[in-house]
């Protein structure tokens, strides 16, 4: 992409003008940095065409972008209890950089609680704590509340609002339909002193920048809002797939936040299709959607019986594969958005089983903690993804990882000049990201290992690699999150050969056996139409031996040499099985929005419910090879 910016010339399609004078950029970062001005709902007639050119001058300047928020973080949050101890109240930049330590959550917690039982928002953020974001919890299996004041919502919106405008470049007339989105909230509780913990998705679809954004055409969702907002998430997804069904015709995008969250939706597609072919049939919901908001916003979408849709939809899903059965259902859709990166990658093969050659998209990067940025090639292969970090969201910083992605524990404490700032990283190299947010977060390590593939003006690409603190360990191993999604991917491929697809995974390390062993729980699904080849132990066998060839050599070591650890065990379980951990790890306070599978189960309750559905258990037949 062209990096040349000069007055009146066409950077990617938009006119930027370049900006000499000192005080005019910092009127324009000033407004940049407070993406208010920019809310859905309320934007000027072309402002597709001012947000691309937007971000070609937050990208173009991306170091003084960086400079000015932090600068403003500072000056916002001077007088509070955390920074005052390490500041003194200066907002002198060199002094955070030097004084303030980079640190994980285990140092942030005790604010935060003492937030939510009733102390000043001042003592963590210069703003009102309006509400305390639980966040996704599944790396690990413990959800962690993150401080959020109103303006985040600004900035959400801000990245949001950059989507469609990116897409739009790339397919035309997105306008002209509607977008068929699994989009589920999930109920919320309250402190003690009455602040609101929810879901961060949960707190932007309850929000005005959501709900206030009837004239964009870009939003059109089949669902009504009154569906996406309740808190039933059985009762909404079969709402939203119904709305959907009704409006097939009309559809141009389908998808969810999560590619799990959108594949949990075509099983329960799969299981329920005859009660929502007979809703259309008949023009009534079916009497279990009990939900008062639910059925009222429906009357509308079954006003009257349909019983060519419902003979058409019948059809398709009796049809006995459901291979490409996405395109058959709505024929007009030009692609499915969700999340494809880091372990939602492994949901890939699913996606373009049940796709039949829609292209997968994947447009943003987003926590609990922070937005980061977009993709600016949706199109692109699902491996090739980089996000550009947008340098208004945040500040961003990154601790390098000198040796690949092992140089540093999550825990081990960061020296201050050990760290990188955005515009300074370099190509090729792995680094851990770190945030500081206007909300309350300094310097902290949100965990998510990144690898540079590139820079969009000034503003570094990333493309995600893992979450580093999600591992096995039995002896001196350490396997991260990427070293057991890539032996899990060498070997289901030896199920792909025989008509099977893995569907879902996770892991444990057990230590009840001595020595411990690594455990996968698979589900695994034929994709033959007839009858597939027999699912017998030899098979299982192998792919237990090719998951261990690929793990480390560490891990491989300590098999074939020290004795340290046991054959790894593959325990199969039954059809549904990790349906019912979700609706577990949901109940126990995830959000369906936010779900990602674990994949290191800690959590006894979800041990003892994979247990429970166990079906066969197979173990490596022979030691790894252990040569370097």
């Amino acid at each position: 992409m062209s990096r040349k910016i000069a007055n009146g010339s066409s950077c990617t399609g938009c006119t930027v003008i370049l900006v000499q004078n000192l005080s005019d950029k910092v009127e324009i970062l000033r407004r940049y940095a407070s993406p208010s001005h920019y809310i859905r709902g309320k934007q000027a007639p072309d402002y597709k065409g001012e947000a691309l050119q937007e971000l070609e001058m937050l990208t173009v300047n991306a170091k003084e972008a960086q400079e000015f928020i932090l600068m403003k973080i500072l000056e916002s949050n001077q007088a509070t209890e955390y920074l005052s101890k390490f500041m003194n109240g200066s907002t002198n930049i060199s002094s955070f950089k030097r004084h303030v330590p980079v640190v994980t959550y285990d140092k942030v917690q005790p604010y935060i609680l003492r937030i939510a039982t009733g102390e000043e928002s001042s003592i963590l953020c210069g703003e009102q704590i309006v509400e305390l974001l639980r966040s996704s919890g599944t790396s690990r299996g413990e959800p962690r509340l993150m401080p959020s004041i109103l303006k985040n919502l600004d900035r959400r919106t801000y990245l949001y609002s950059l989507i469609m405008p990116i897409m739009n470049k790339y397919i035309s007339g997105l306008d002209e339909g509607k977008a068929m989105y699994l989009l589920f909230v999930k109920a919320e509780t309250l402190t003690n002193s009455g602040t609101p913990i929810r879901s961060v998705l949960t707190s932007y679809y309850k929000s005005p920048h959501f709900l206030h954004r009837k004239h964009d055409l870009y939003n059109n969702y089949t669902s009504p809002d009154e569906v996406i907002l309740c808190p039933d998430s059985q009762q909404s997804m079969y709402c939203q797939l119904l709305c959907g069904l009704v409006e097939c015709q009309h559809v141009l995008r389908i998808g969810a936040v999560f590619a799990s969250a959108f594949l949990r939706s075509i099983s329960f597609l799969e299981q329920h299709w005859c009660d929502l072919v007979n809703d259309i049939r008949i023009g009534q919901l079916n009497s279990s959607i009990t939900s008062p908001a639910c059925r009222l916003a429906l009357m509308n979408f079954l006003a009257s019986p349909d019983p060519e849709l419902a003979d058409q939809v019948e059809a398709i899903c009796s049809c006995g594969s459901w291979k490409g059965i996405l395109g058959r259902l709505w024929p007009n859709v030009k692609y499915i958005e969700a999340v494809l990166t880091g372990t939602m990658a492994q949901y890939i093969p699913m996606l373009e089983f049940y796709g039949g050659g829609i292209p997968l998209v994947c447009t943003m990067y987003a926590s609990s903690e922070s937005y980061f940025g977009v993709n600016l090639r949706p199109l692109c292969s699902p491996a090739d993804v980089s996000y550009t970090i947008l340098p208004n969201m945040a500040y961003f910083e990154f601790i390098q990882l000198e040796d690949g992605l092992r140089l540093t524990d999550h825990e081990e404490v960061i020296e201050n000049d050990k760290l990188v700032s955005l515009v300074d990283v370099k190509v090729g190299c792995y680094y851990e990201l770190v945030v500081t947010t206007f909300s309350g977060l300094y310097r902290y390590r949100v965990g998510d290992v990144l690898q540079v593939t590139g820079f969009y003006n000034q503003a570094p690409q990333f493309k995600f690699i893992c979450r580093r603190n999600v591992i096995l360990s039995i002896d001196s191993d350490k396997t991260n999150e990427e070293d057991l999604h890539n032996s899990v991917t060498t070997a289901k491929k030896i199920l792909e050969n025989r008509n099977y697809l893995l569907l879902e995974y996770t892991s444990y390390t057990d230590t009840s056996t001595v020595p411990g062993h690594y455990v996968l729980f698979w589900e695994i699904k034929s994709t033959h139409n007839k009858s597939p080849a027999p699912l017998d132990a030899q098979l299982l066998e192998s792919c237990c031996a090719a998951a261990e060839e690929s793990l480390d050599y560490v891990y491989r070591r300590c098999r074939a040499h020290d004795k340290s650890i046991g054959p790894l065990e593959i325990r199969l379980v039954e059809v549904g099985a990790f349906d019912a951990l979700m609706d577990l790890l949901v109940s126990h306070g995830s959000s369906i929005n936010q779900y990602k599978t674990p994949r290191c189960i800690e959590s006894s309750l979800a041990l003892k419910l994979l247990n429970s559905k166990v079906i066969a258990c197979f173990f490596s037949p022979r030691d790894p090879e252990c040569s370097m």
